[in-house]
């Protein structure tokens, strides 16, 4: 069985194959993602292959620098996705932006 490269709770499964979710916000252990990468989608909780995705861009952010948009892009209001990533990742204020494709 192939690896999948990057996982999403299953709860983003839907929103990202209805191309709803084009972005993922994800700290320094996930930063290594380049523009062009072809990844393997998995669920988080029991790693079933959904899609394959190409990433199409790649950036810095910090909790305080997010935007209006990048909560569009996640298919979430601003204050939504400012609450998930503190859930997901308590106390830290770097990140890294990848944006994606399905394939």
């Amino acid at each position: 069985m192939a690896h999948n490269d990057i996982t999403f709770f299953h709860r983003f499964q839907e929103d990202i194959l209805a191309g709803r979710k084009t972005i993922t916000i994800r700290d320094a252990s996930e930063s290594h993602f380049k523009t062009g990468d072809v990844l393997r989608v998995g669920r988080f909780e029991d790693d079933g292959y959904f899609c394959t995705v190409e990433v199409t861009a790649t950036s810095e952010v910090t909790l305080d620098s997010l935007s209006d948009e990048h909560a569009r892009q996640e298919n979430m209001t601003l204050p939504q996705l400012k609450s998930v990533i503190g859930e997901i990742y308590p106390g830290q204020q770097q990140f890294y932006v990848i944006a994606f494709r399905l394939i």
